[in-house]
């Protein structure tokens, strides 16, 4: 079996460590997204792939 395919296994620290990203930094990158896709108009793939993003992101965030 392919390393890359393989299962990820392993041990993991019970010390306190940083998040992968904060709240903060997930509602800037969902305003980003937002007004990347908004100012474009839907026009092409990624702009719409953008919105998608942006949408799905913000509704996995807690509310204020």
């Amino acid at each position: 079996m392919d390393d890359l395919a393989s299962p990820v296994t392993g041990t993991y620290s019970d010390a306190p460590r940083e998040p992968l990203i904060t709240l903060i930094e997930a509602r800037d990158v969902v305003r980003l997204l937002l007004h990347f896709a908004e100012t474009h108009g839907h026009d092409s793939d990624e702009e719409r792939d953008a919105y998608a993003l942006a949408t799905d992101l913000a509704g996995r965030l807690p509310s204020e």
